[in-house]
């Protein structure tokens, strides 16, 4: 049995919303969901600035990235946008933490298959033919392949909650998101943020400029 699944098991008042929240809380002392927006928010004109001046494969990739609020200006929509941009900023892949699946009733098996193979992230669940300002189906959190949170509304929502799923469980950030989960611990939530990498100390520079 996946140690996720054990652990579920045995303590299963974590794994909600409010579980995880009140323990972080309980850990950090910071409340999770309101710091996580409210710093996400503060920062998004001048992490907007940072991406425009990036060049390269990488810039234009950012750059259709925040396209996407000229479709659907939410502030939901802006702050996945922001999330995604920063993972490819520090050159790692966005889809690696926020993974969206365009189901229809007929394929809806095929996404649940590759949701089981996932080893961290966060899916989002969008149907076939819905328009870009529809809300998803479902957007929840998947560790060890086992989908530990439901129905969590935006990905921004979710990605506050993985990041305290991971600092409460004391899990390693996946190495393929080493860099993005340090920028959103140790800058955007001024936990540890003492030491940075090369990579997250350059950023913060940046956003200080």
């Amino acid at each position: 049995m996946p140690f996720i699944a054990d652990f579920k098991r045995r303590w299963p008042s974590l794994f909600s919303e409010q579980g995880v929240c009140a323990e972080f809380t309980c850990i950090t002392t910071v409340p999770l969901l309101s710091k996580f927006m409210s710093q996400l928010d503060d920062y998004s004109t001048k992490l907007t600035r940072v991406f425009q001046r990036k060049g390269g494969a990488a810039g234009h990739r950012m750059r259709n990235i925040m396209a996407v609020m000229g479709q659907n200006d939410s502030i939901e929509t802006r702050r996945a946008c922001i999330l995604k941009a920063l993972a490819v900023y520090v050159n790692e892949e966005p889809e690696k933490l926020i993974k969206e699946y365009l189901v229809s009733d007929v394929d809806a098996d095929d996404a649940q298959k590759m949701m089981d193979q996932t080893v961290i992230g966060i899916y989002v669940i969008k149907h076939e033919g819905a328009d870009a300002v529809d809300p998803p189906e479902d957007v929840g959190i998947i560790i060890e392949g086992v989908q530990v949170l439901q129905y969590l509304g935006d990905a921004a929502n979710a990605c506050a909650l993985l990041l305290g799923l991971i600092y409460t469980m004391n899990l390693s950030y996946p190495p393929v998101l080493k860099y993005t989960f340090e920028v959103l611990q140790k800058i955007l939530m001024e936990l540890d943020g003492n030491k940075l990498s090369t990579k997250a100390q350059v950023l913060k520079n940046k956003l200080l400029e």
